[in-house]
């Protein structure tokens, strides 16, 4: 389980470098790499790849199938391995799924795409009508429509209890409270808002040096800390009784 892993893992040389070539080539190649890639481009045999995915699994850096014998890829966020709620455009081409509405958000701060503006198009998770907005090096420079709202419908206790998938699956894209509150009718669960400079803010430690340092440090999740970071960004916890 990854909530309260010792932070920061002392990664290990093949971690390091596995992960620093799924980012390169899922950035140049717009797909994540399959075993052989991996092989080709790290000179890394198939256990030590597949331990390498373990380990980066259990940092909360990547998602990935362990009852698969190839160990398939399902997220390295920012990028999403199957479709998701937010597709990300550059130069009007199709690039990648991203994993959720906060690494939408993120995504421009990979230094894959520093420079370039890119263009997330979602979607209302109550109605699915569309939202897209554009960014660029972390900064949003446009919203259609304007000021949407990202709702989470899990609370923190339940992020992340062996890897990150179930916790974006429920961060979504809302035009506003009153469709947010009809989303929650549809799935049954009470959710929270983030403001999108709330994303910002929530996300900006990890993105800050995420692809630009080799050595950048695992995550760990502890709920406790969460409920104060938060509330310190002014997010509203109530609907989980906080």
């Amino acid at each position: 389980m990854a909530q309260y892993v010792p932070y920061p893992l002392d990664w290990s040389g093949r971690a390091l470098q596995v992960r620093q070539f799924v980012f390169d080539y899922w950035a140049e190649h717009r797909r994540g790499p399959n075993l052989r890639s991996v092989f080709e481009g790290t000179g890394l045999e198939r256990r030590d790849i597949i331990q390498a995915y373990k380990e980066l699994q259990t940092g909360i850096v990547m998602v990935v199938d362990q009852d698969s014998p190839n160990c398939d890829i399902l997220k390295i966020p920012p990028y999403s391995a199957f479709p998701s709620q937010v597709e990300m455009y550059i130069d009007d081409e199709f690039h990648s799924f991203i994993g959720c509405a906060h690494e939408a958000v993120a995504v421009s701060n990979m230094p894959h795409f520093a420079g370039k503006e890119v263009r997330l198009e979602s979607y209302c998770a109550c109605c699915l009508e569309p939202i897209t907005f554009w960014s660029k090096e972390f900064a949003i420079t446009r919203c259609e429509p304007a000021d949407p709202l990202v709702h989470c419908a899990t609370p923190m206790w339940d992020w992340v209890h062996d890897d990150m998938k179930a916790m974006c699956d429920n961060v979504n894209l809302v035009f506003d409270r009153e469709h947010g509150e009809r989303f929650e009718r549809q799935i049954g669960r009470r959710g929270v808002y983030f403001t999108m400079d709330q994303v910002r803010d929530y996300v900006e430690p990890a993105v800050g040096i995420r692809g630009w340092d080799y050595h950048w440090p695992s995550q760990s999740m502890n709920p406790e800390g969460l409920i104060n970071r938060l509330t310190a960004l002014g997010v509203d916890l109530s609907p989980w009784g906080l």
